[in-house]
């Protein structure tokens, strides 16, 4: 009994921390990383796992844990969007998350002992994991702050990798870096739309129930022509990049003037959004790749 239990447990975490996203924080560290440095060393390897892995548990499981009431009436929790944390498993899930989080963080902390900026980049982004859920902070409640500090969750990772390597940052890596921030308060903005209901009922703001779903659906869109625009002032080949921000755009546009009654559809886009992740990922792999050739970030 003990054996399902312990089985179950591990499943769930699992479930927890978002096997859909993982490379959603992993792959901004090591693509930044490896296209800077051209190494494959210590610092990259344990860094991707941590940023695949330990990061988005720390990451969901810890929100799963404290959003376990609201979580119980959103019809979408309890499957590859979230799980629904039994109470039996919460301080499992957060001793799972402080232990494999601190198991990776002291490592990267001695290989950046020669570059302190990297301490405090690797601070704001474990500073971020926590208070957008945890009890006392609850960034995720305080409407734009709580895209803010989602999209802080996704760049982080990418500016770690700079600061953990000592890259130079140039005027196109700047430019990116913001148009990636931009695409991530985009994406945030459009994931709580569908939520906008459960979370009305159980008492949570967020920027889609502060500004109503069309608006913010609205702002999402602007946000990744934002990022879109951005990216045509860096260097070919890297302004291709701007064409990314179009299927986001493509797949949203169906709910520019969706009410909050029916807010819940969005979810049918959101699904979408995931998958377009990986194809705009693998495309825009192979344009790093071809920037990094040619020297565009140097």
């Amino acid at each position: 009994m003990a054996e399902v239990t312990a089985l179950t447990a591990a499943r769930t975490l699992l479930l927890a921390s978002r096997p859909l996203s993982w490379i959603n924080t992993a792959f901004p560290f090591a693509a930044a990383y490896l296209l800077t440095t051209g190494r494959i060393d210590a610092a990259f390897v344990i860094g991707t796992l941590f940023f695949l892995v330990p990061y988005n548990l720390a990451m969901y499981g810890v929100n799963d844990v404290y959003d376990y009431e609201s979580d119980l009436a959103n019809p979408r929790k309890g499957g590859a969007e979230g799980a629904k944390l039994p109470p039996e498993l919460h301080r499992i899930t957060l001793i799972a998350a402080g232990v494999l989080t601190a198991g990776f963080v002291v490592p990267l902390v001695v290989l950046g002992a020669q570059r302190p900026v990297s301490w405090a980049v690797l601070a704001v982004s474990l500073f971020a994991v926590l208070a957008y859920s945890v009890r006392g902070l609850r960034f995720k409640e305080i409407p734009v702050l709580d895209s803010i500090t989602s999209s802080t969750h996704f760049v982080t990772p990418a500016l770690y990798a700079f600061a953990l390597a000592g890259t130079t940052m140039t005027p196109p890596l700047v430019i990116t870096m913001i148009a990636f921030f931009c695409w991530g308060m985009a994406s945030h903005a459009f994931g709580a739309v569908q939520d906008i209901m459960p979370d009305r009922e159980g008492g949570i703001g967020s920027i889609a129930t502060a500004f109503g779903a069309a608006a913010t659906v609205r702002i999402a869109v602007s946000l990744w022509l934002i990022a879109g625009v951005l990216m045509l002032f860096t260097p070919w080949p890297a302004n291709l990049a701007a064409l990314a921000a179009v299927p986001y755009i493509a797949v949203v546009a169906p709910f520019l003037n969706v009410d909050d009654a029916h807010s819940a559809t969005a979810n049918r886009a959101w699904r979408g959004f995931l998958a377009i992740n990986y194809a705009v990922g693998f495309a825009i792999t192979m344009l790093l790749i071809a920037c990094a050739g040619q020297g565009v970030f140097a």
